[in-house]
């Protein structure tokens, strides 16, 4: 599967050194795969897809998190 592919190449793909429109558009490619990848999920119940969705999801949790920036600390 094509998606499938993508999926990974995007999992493998370096995040380093990014500008921030490049960190955007990196968490957007993301959710559209995970969601793309949910919708054949739901038809055939593959584990692999459900773990691939997973690290997809992880990738995109950090990319958001470096976006967002680290909240200030209370002392």
């Amino acid at each position: 599967m094509d998606l499938i592919h993508q999926a990974l190449e995007f999992e493998k793909a370096k995040m380093s050194h990014m500008s921030t429109s490049d960190r955007v558009e990196a968490s957007r490619e993301a959710k559209r795969l995970i969601l793309a990848l949910n919708e054949v999920y739901k038809k055939n119940k593959d584990a692999k897809i459900m773990e691939i969705m997973k690290e997809l999801t992880a990738k995109k949790k950090k990319i958001e998190q470096r976006l967002k920036g680290r909240p200030d600390q209370f002392l």
